[in-house]
């Protein structure tokens, strides 16, 4: 089973929420530059829809199908106006060509993760650095490794599943139970798991069932700092919080990194 397909895309924005004040953090930067912004791994246009809407010229890509439908299906409720500054593409990352540059590249809430080995990820640093501008500006928000966590989580059983969350189902306007399990490979630094959202009737009974498959290769904060200076990159900060707050230990790595001249 594939991440992301349409059954699993259409519960993303009922479940996955974000980070606190990521949202306005981005505006913000995109608001600075004053020109059009790439973001990568759009997902269902949480990040790209209020920018756009706040008179952001944007590109998104994402190599979900299923999840730039719901993205186009979204854009469609908007103005002409927000329609006009947004432009959407089906592809990876490590991939990059789209023959431009940019002043600022997005790679919001974790989309960099996806990434699953140090290959893939040197691969798309350089490919995102060719499509910025000289002393262009990346930011890449990461969750930073907790060892107490993994620690609970090792081996091929991982952790039991548990129930996580609530929601109402978008389209069908039934209750949702969320639920999940991981287990962590810290030879190879990976999370892996599955979300089991279940769809139920008044009575609580389970109407269906939808699985939803999640690999990351999580990075830890020098590892990252090395691998865009290694990318050709000038780190410019490195914050915990979308307030731009201090590094906390397990959690959050937002990363603004400049192009540099080589």
């Amino acid at each position: 089973m594939k991440e992301y397909e349409e059954a699993a895309a259409i519960f993303y924005d009922s479940y996955f929420l974000g980070v606190e004040g990521d949202v306005q953090f981005y505006l913000d930067e995109a608001r600075r530059v004053g020109s059009a912004v790439l973001e990568l791994g759009c997902g269902t246009g949480r990040v790209l829809l209020p920018l756009a809407e706040a008179g952001v010229q944007i590109v998104g890509l994402d190599n979900s199908p299923a999840m730039l439908a719901v993205l186009r299906h979204k854009l469609a409720r908007y103005s002409r106006e927000t329609q006009r500054r947004v432009e959407l593409l089906e592809g990876d990352m490590r991939f990059l060509a789209l023959g431009r540059r940019f002043d600022l590249i997005l790679i919001p809430y974790r989309a960099f993760l996806h990434l699953l080995t140090p290959k893939d990820q040197r691969q798309a640093l350089l490919a995102i650095r060719e499509h910025l501008t000289e002393g262009g500006r990346l930011i890449v928000n990461v969750f930073d490794p907790n060892l107490e966590v993994i620690a609970a989580q090792l081996g091929p059983l991982g952790s039991s599943l548990k129930r996580d969350a609530e929601f109402v189902h978008p389209r069908t306007g039934r209750r949702v139970v969320v639920w999940y399990s991981f287990q962590y490979d810290p030879e190879h630094q990976l999370a892996k798991g599955y979300f089991l959202f279940e769809e139920l009737d008044e009575g609580g009974q389970v109407l269906t069932k939808t699985y939803s498959p999640l690999t990351l290769r999580y990075v830890y904060r020098y590892e990252m700092k090395y691998l865009l200076e290694l990318c050709g990159y000038r780190v410019e900060a490195l914050y915990g919080d979308f307030r731009r707050g201090p590094f906390r230990y397990g959690g959050e790595q937002i990363w603004v990194a400049r192009r540099t001249v080589r």
